[in-house]
């Protein structure tokens, strides 16, 4: 994506409205200097100046206003919220749209984790880079390897009712990867696993477009080697409706023959394969 892309993204621009973002957890002259850059305006540096310009709008403005979904009370992020919102009730010029939403960090051209964010729906939106985890639960039968399969839920907006990784999810910015991870495990199928029983096999990008969404992710994948029983999980029900148990060799059959409704990649079929053999 170039320079002139991003800008494109960030002041909504295929869709006449400024994109604004109120990250929590910036200090206050960083969340107003994303805010002056968002607007065009260089003369706003705080809550004031915010305000000075808001009131003094005399043309349409249309704004769509992000901010992070952070537990985080009294910040920066929420001082502008509250201005926003305040001028847009008395300024009849100014319509605001205010979304609640995960802010995600972006992958750097070194693929890194980089201190830039974005909301979860611009980042899907937009096809940009961002980091995710995928866990693999593996055990060992005397015909092979299983590894286990959830399957997504009916309600999600990406491959609904279709067989998956075990676990995954998006690291939230200010993350990494190995602690989302097993966040992600904890989440989905409601277990505890100890950090040093992750066993990191390798990076992959993946991308998947469906439903105007363009999901372009850098993949941090793991496998955990142990027998857990369906007794033994809570499955997050908006996410996981199921689960079960697959050999791998069958399952790899299954989907070069499309004789399973899934989104597994046979790349990472692959990749634990190479770890496990």
């Amino acid at each position: 994506m170039t320079n002139t892309d991003a800008r494109n993204v960030q002041m909504g621009f295929f869709m006449d409205t400024t994109d604004i973002f109120l990250n929590k957890l910036l200090s206050a002259d960083k969340m107003y200097g994303i805010v002056a850059e968002m607007l065009g305006r260089e003369s706003i540096t705080d809550g004031d100046s915010l305000k000075d310009y808001l009131d003094s709008v005399s043309s349409p403005l249309n704004l769509r206003v992000f901010i992070s979904n952070e537990e985080t009370p009294d910040t920066p992020a929420e001082e502008a919220l509250q201005i926003i919102r305040g001028c847009a009730e008395s300024n009849d010029n100014i319509d605001a749209e205010f979304i609640v939403d995960e802010f995600l960090n972006l992958i750097d051209d070194n693929n890194r984790i980089s201190s830039k964010s974005y909301p979860r729906s611009v980042v899907h939106r937009s096809g940009l880079l961002h980091p995710t985890v995928h866990i693999w639960f593996i055990r060992r039968r005397d015909m092979g390897v299983s590894v286990l399969l959830q399957k997504r839920a009916h309600e999600k907006d990406i491959c609904p009712d279709c067989y998956d990784v075990s676990a995954a999810g998006h690291v939230t910015q200010g993350g990494e990867f190995r602690h989302t991870a097993l966040r992600e495990i904890h989440e989905e199928l409601g277990i505890d696993i100890p950090s040093n029983k992750l066993e990191f096999i390798g990076i992959r990008h993946n991308e998947h477009i469906e439903n105007e969404i363009d999901d372009s992710e850098l993949v941090a994948v793991y496998i955990y080697r142990g027998d857990v029983h369906r007794a033994e999980m809570t499955l997050q029900e908006s996410e996981v409706s199921e689960v079960c148990w697959a050999e791998i060799d069958e399952l790899i059959s299954l989907m070069k023959y499309d004789r399973i409704k899934c989104c597994v990649s046979l790349e990472e079929l692959t990749m634990i394969k190479k770890a496990v053999y």
